[in-house]
Order: structure tokens, then sequence, then C-alpha cells
């Protein structure tokens, strides 16, 4: 259960698969690039590729749909023997740029949620992704009005949540983050003394996914976005 709700003063929320639909959109576009390469490997065999690309490049490219396009160009590179005909690879670019213009569908509950919790907290946003769409995305959201700051993060590890906190003015204590990854949004700020509250979401990034039990007074797992009301009012 969580601690003491009037200990906090600000609530960050992770916005991708938190607030707004995401990683369904990044596996759609991992399906219609393993199946336009099936002729050099089996689907399966291109998405587990696919994702050792992006493992291999997460520090250089960071999280985000400009990294994905040039895994999937390096991908397909590979495993055709760098004999990938140019059209194919203005195929791969347009998958990524089809991922870049996606509307924004926000997940249930979520407005009301926020409307109601902004006038208790100061709510920020922390999320990872590539600057550009994740400002576009939140522009597009119509969230924007709800929170006090943005921070679109490269990393979410314990010393990124540090130096978030020290960027607001905010103590451990008086934080908490909201949102569906375990591996980003709750165990880094669990280690710092803060509350975290996980909210899962139905498809989960395999790098994002975690299986360890958490044990701690500072977390909580609800089911949806609108539990937090009865939690936090």
């Amino acid at each position: 259960m969580i601690v003491n709700k009037n200990a906090i003063n600000v609530i960050a929320f992770d916005a991708d698969d938190t607030l707004w639909v995401n990683e369904p959109y990044f596996q759609k576009a991992e399906h219609d690039f393993c199946a336009l390469l099936e002729n050099y490997l089996p689907q399966h065999a291109i998405s587990k590729e696919l994702f050792e690309t992006e493992m291999n490049n997460l520090s250089l490219y960071g999280y985000g749909v400009k990294g994905f396009i040039l895994c999937m160009i390096e991908t397909a590179s590979r495993i055709s023997a760098g004999q990938l005909p140019l059209k194919t690879v203005n195929k791969i670019i347009a998958i990524g740029q089809d991922l870049l213009k996606m509307p924004i569908e926000l997940l249930e509950g979520v407005e009301d949620t926020l409307v109601q919790l902004s006038a208790h907290y100061k709510l920020i946003i922390a999320t990872k992704g590539d600057l550009l769409d994740q400002e576009r995305k939140l522009r597009n959201s119509g969230l924007q009005k709800f929170f006090h700051h943005v921070e679109i993060m490269s990393n979410k590890k314990n010393e990124d949540y540090v130096k978030l906190l020290r960027k607001i003015e905010c103590r451990p204590e008086n934080f908490m983050m909201i949102g569906n990854s375990i591996n980003s949004d709750i165990l880094p700020v669990l280690e710092m003394g803060s509350q975290a509250i996980h909210v899962p979401y139905h498809v989960t990034w395999t790098h994002e996914q975690a299986s360890a039990e958490i044990k701690s007074s500072n977390f909580l797992q609800v089911n949806s976005l609108d539990q937090l009301l009865s939690i936090l009012l």
C-alpha cells in the first residue's frame, strides 16, 4: 500500500502506454517489417534479429521511432547479406514514417483522472523517447494543460530520476511515479525512496518486461488509471 498520500507533492506520469496507446503501433510496424523480409528468414527469426539490433544500438540511438527505423534498416541489410534493394529500404522508411504519423489514442479514464488530480497535486510528465516525436504526441493529445513540467528523458535509471527531482526541486519522499513499465517507471523510483504505482498495459515491449515480485511499502499496482482517484483523493 502507499504509505502516505499526504506526503506527495509531485506526481509524474509516464506517457506511452500509460496516457496513450503506443506499443501496439510498434508491434504492427514490426509485423509489417518482418512480412516485408520473409523471403530471407522466417518472421519470428527476423523479429529476434531486430530485437538484438535494437539492444546493441540502444546506447547509440536511445528510444524512439527514429532509432527503430535505423535498426530495421540495419537488420534488413544484415539478413540480406547487404543485397537489400533500394525499394525495400524505402518501404522500411515508410513503415517508420507511418509510426510518426499515428493518431493519439488516449487510454480510458485518462483525461478525467488528470482533471481531478491536477486540482490537488503538481503533475509532470516523465517519459522516454525521441524529443520531437514525444512533443508532437503530447501536443496532439490535448493533455499538455494538466502538466507543470515535461521531461523527455534519454533513459530512466535511478540517476536520471535523481536529476529530474533536482531540476524540479522535489524531495524523493514527496514524489510519486505512475507508469506501465516495472523496469523504467517503478524500480528506479523505489530505489531512491519515492512512491510508485504500476498501471499495467496489455502489451509491453520485451525490453521493458520484468517478472520479479516487488515487495515495497512504497509500491502499489492498480488495474486502470481511474482507480488512482480513490487512492489519491
